[in-house]
């Protein structure tokens, strides 16, 4: 078969069916992204680019829709080019985030298009407003709002659609959720597998000694930022070093922003060393900025209790690779952890607004070694029934023929 794939950054979130298509050695797989180094064996790249920059004078809240618009634009070229060269896809899959895939219909208007929902934006009852140290104003409600244009536009284009969760499947308007399937997403059960070797003697973990005798509590984002629960994680270490003088705190990521707003001067990171100056013994809190991912995986597989915190959004894929490794977990007592974490079964739960009982929370889990080992084997196991990636594999595969069945 002939796959067209368009991600801004590949290879996104198709990283394992590209893998697995391409080790069939039956198919031709081409991927329209922007200019991005990443490579894969058997997928060609075809690089759009930014054809020109938004205008300056834009609307605050149109900025966004107007950059995807260049972006549709960018990839309709793109993909005309490559038709100009006899290239025909039997199928088109990609993200609909960045508005890349909104033209691409006028290009081969009878080519099945199947599309990565993520996330419909709310002005109320889930990400927006869940934090009251950060409300928003009136006027910065537009925009949450016009943040959905692309959204909107994606559901009434033709073509079909999927997201990986129910959480966010249920954010998407009712009148729209028939035309989306929910597809769970896989985890490689193999690499992400519990290691007691590595609590047997000292291991470096993002250039920091772990000792056997140390408890390691760990936290991994992408960024450090409130939105993934990094000033309750702060807020929680006095409690947790206070309390257990054998605790190292391992925080995994980088100080940009992803989701939400930047702070209004530094990072995240510094604003929350400055709020808990004098608070935090430092010589046993270690912030490693983003790591390789071997490393990653080391730091979960040594983590005695690993904390994993978001607002009401898309969950981490970090969360399902965190149970697959068998690690015994905080988790925040917010809907899309609640989708995978049932308290006190295969983890612990936690107000995310409430420090201290995520610190207690941990402390309970630092103390009590039989509740510890059972919850990391009910992780693993519940990994191991419902992260398989072949069957992940095997869905999307299906999903497949059923929106190429159905026609453009």
């Amino acid at each position: 078969m002939r796959y067209l794939f368009v991600h801004q950054n590949f290879p996104g979130q198709f990283l394992h069916l590209l893998r697995h298509l391409a080790a069939q050695e039956q198919h031709d797989l081409l991927f329209v992204t922007e200019n991005r180094p990443t490579t894969l064996p058997g997928v060609r790249k075809v690089v759009h680019g930014l054809p020109q920059a938004p205008a300056k004078n834009t609307h605050r809240d149109a900025r966004d829709f107007e950059l995807a618009m260049i972006r549709a634009d960018g990839v309709a070229r793109a993909a005309a080019s490559v038709k100009s060269l006899g290239f025909m896809p039997d199928i088109i899959i990609g993200h609909h985030g960045w508005g890349e895939l909104l033209n691409i219909q006028d290009v081969w208007p009878k080519t099945p298009l199947l599309g990565y929902h993520e996330y419909y934006y709310h002005e109320t009852g889930l990400d927006v407003g869940f934090d009251p140290e950060f409300p928003l104003g009136p006027s910065e409600l537009a925009r949450v709002r016009a943040k959905n244009a692309v959204n909107l536009l994606t559901l009434t284009n033709p073509g079909h659609g999927f997201t990986p969760t129910h959480f966010q499947h249920s954010t998407y308007p009712a009148w729209s959720r028939d035309n989306i399937d929910v597809l769970h997403e896989g985890v490689n059960l193999e690499v992400c597998a519990p290691n007691p070797k590595l609590r047997a003697r000292p291991v470096s973990l993002g250039g920091y000694r772990i000792d056997p005798a140390d408890k390691l509590v760990t936290y991994v984002v992408r960024d450090l930022e409130p939105y993934r629960g990094f000033h309750t994680m702060m807020r929680a270490l006095p409690r947790i070093l206070n309390a257990r003088p054998d605790a190292r705190i391992i925080l995994v990521g980088g100080d940009m922003v992803s989701y939400g707003a930047r702070p209004t001067e530094g990072t995240w990171r510094q604003k929350m060393l400055d709020e808990m100056q004098g608070r935090l013994d430092l010589s046993r809190v270690h912030f490693t900025g983003r790591v390789t991912y071997e490393t990653y995986v080391k730091i979960l597989q040594r983590s005695d209790v690993h904390i994993y915190l978001t607002y009401p959004f898309v969950a981490s894929w970090s969360l399902r690779e965190a149970m697959s490794t068998g690690c015994a977990l905080v988790g925040s007592d917010t809907e899309p952890v609640r989708e995978f974490l049932t308290h006190r079964k295969t983890g612990l739960l936690a107000p995310f607004l409430d420090p201290d009982r995520v610190a207690d929370a941990a402390l309970t889990l630092l103390e009590d070694d039989a509740l510890n080992k059972r919850l990391r084997r009910a992780a693993r196991a519940w990994a191991e029934k419902n992260l398989v990636m072949a069957d992940y594999i095997a869905g999307y595969e299906a999903l497949i023929r059923k929106v190429i069945a159905a026609g453009p």
